[in-house]
């Protein structure tokens, strides 16, 4: 039985365990993206979101790069630490990439002049509903993901191999696959003091 939109929020969650597995078919995961990228809201409707759905040896050579990368700048005691995280995202069956548009939001700052400190912000919320959407129906399908944030780290190799636009601005990376474990418990602050309700 299909989980119901309030469950799928509550057990979406951080999933750092994955396999290369996957519980549906690479036509239906296209489908998943393709949906959220089309009806995800964005200011004055302008789109920005661009994103690289990653499989196989492409998903591979993405946290290959990453590794390279860091390796660069992380000391070698803590590299160990550092590879096994990396190994993690790499043991997974895919990678989202999230990208912005930067050319749509320059022409709507000059366009909109009045509101030109807010289109990048705009842009940024776009961006984290669309990600939300897809890691929420990733779980709803029965896969695990994370969030990563390698960006200005792996951004130029990134654009160079899957021949990325130059205007497009690289958010974050989301690794995804089919659990091996679940999430650890989550602590909640009180409500009370995050939310306010004045009848």
């Amino acid at each position: 039985m299909a989980k119901d939109f309030y469950t799928a929020i509550k057990e979406r969650r951080s999933i750092y365990s994955i396999s290369n597995e996957t519980t549906i078919s690479d036509n239906r995961l296209e489908e998943v993206v393709k949906e959220a990228v089309l009806h995800a809201p964005s200011a004055f409707n302008s789109q920005t979101a661009r994103v690289l759905l990653l499989l196989g040896e492409n998903h591979h050579k993405l946290w290959n790069i990453t590794a390279e990368a860091l390796k660069k700048i992380v000391a070698s005691d803590r590299w160990p630490n550092t590879e096994t995280k990396i190994n993690s995202f790499k043991a997974g069956y895919g990678t989202i990439l999230f990208f912005e548009d930067m050319s749509i939001v320059e022409s709507l700052q000059q366009k909109f002049p009045t509101y030109k400190e807010n289109f990048p912000l705009w842009s940024q919320q776009s961006s984290g509903i669309l990600q939300y959407i897809i890691w929420t129906a990733l779980e709803l399908e029965g896969l695990g993901a994370s969030l990563q944030h390698y960006n200005e780290l792996i951004e130029e190799q990134v654009k160079r191999q899957w021949n990325v636009p130059a205007n497009w601005k690289l958010i974050s990376q989301m690794p995804f696959g089919k659990p091996t474990a679940t999430a650890g418990e989550k602590e909640f602050m009180p409500l009370e003091e995050r939310l306010k309700i004045y009848k």
